[in-house]
């Protein structure tokens, strides 16, 4: 029987805006995603300069500034 996949620790991170530290560009959370092979949760990201859309470490984007 698989396991229950754990749930996202900061739903509310979702659909937010942040910057890469201080001074980075912004971007925007799209989703979370659990990384099977670690288990550490990585999110879904757009970075708004260039629309590019990749992976960010959660624990990395916690210390992220968020932007309204």
């Amino acid at each position: 029987m698989p396991q229950p996949q754990p749930s996202f620790p900061s739903p509310k991170m979702i659909g937010q805006f942040r910057t890469f530290g201080d001074f980075g560009p912004a971007y925007r959370v799209i989703k979370p995603i659990l990384d099977a092979s670690t288990g550490e949760w990585l999110l879904k990201i757009q970075v708004l300069e260039t629309g590019e859309e990749t992976e960010y470490p959660y624990k990395q984007a916690i210390k992220d500034p968020e932007i309204h």
